[in-house]
């Protein structure tokens, strides 16, 4: 199937057929809509077919498709629908995934860390970090530099790279220690900060973001320290 949120983020609407309908989820040839996987939430809104709209209430990964639930019975495999993908939770996750990656970049760069895990969130989100030390100093002066790199408003793009190439890029994968098992892996590049191998969404510059505010860290353990964040409008 087609995961047009692959290369557009910022797609709001696009027309698919239904090709299966399993109880309360349909599959459909393509989709807009994310689902929730590597930490990123699924989207909701809606599918509209024949005057109807059905509430798109979950979004999963399914044995190499993408399954829809939907909050009432009444898609028809083989009909076409019109999605809708609810903007203002989508764009709010495009921006906490953003600021993610670079609160991740930072720590790396002045650390070495590893990401152990990671969650992004609707009214916050979280990143952990293999980090030996914990000092809220510290990542007080992480948070600041994020936010330094937000105002100066880089771009930010999707790279499609040759496994080859992407495995002589050692700081590409954080997340695994180990480059994705695909001929392609898809990167997510902030202009001259970053390079991540994502699948997630993402805003087009920065600026989007507004500002980040740290908001509480936590000691999860050995090597292991927990950063909660939320993104905020600029001033």
């Amino acid at each position: 199937m087609i995961r047009l949120y692959s290369t557009d983020s910022y797609l709001k609407s696009f027309e698919g057929r239904v090709v299966e309908v399993l109880d309360d989820e349909v599959i459909l040839d393509k989709t807009a809509f994310y689902p929730d996987s590597g930490g990123q939430p699924h989207d909701t809104g809606t599918l509209a077919m024949g005057g109807e709209s059905f509430p798109v209430v979950y979004v999963r990964p399914a044995d190499g498709k993408i399954a829809h639930r939907v909050g009432r019975p009444g898609l028809v495999a083989g009909e076409l629908v019109r999605g809708e993908i609810d903007w203002e939770r989508r764009h709010l996750i495009m921006r906490s995934h953003t600021a993610c990656h670079l609160l991740s970049a930072v720590i790396f760069q002045r650390t070495g860390a590893m990401i152990t895990g990671n969650q992004i969130g609707i009214d916050r989100s979280r990143v952990d970090f293999s980090l030996q030390d914990f000092d809220r100093s510290d990542l007080a002066d992480y948070v600041e530099t994020v936010n330094e790199i937000i105002r100066q408003d880089r771009a930010v793009s999707i790279r499609l790279i040759p496994r080859e190439e992407a495995m002589e890029i050692p700081s590409l994968v954080r997340l695994a220690k180990e480059v994705p098992d695909r001929e392609v892996v898809r990167g997510v590049e902030v202009e001259g900060i970053d390079l991540q191998a994502c699948g997630g969404t993402h805003v087009q510059r920065t600026g989007e973001i507004g500002r980040i505010k740290m908001l509480k860290a936590e000691n999860k353990g050995k090597a292991n320290r927990r950063v909660y964040f939320e993104v905020q409008r600029g001033d």
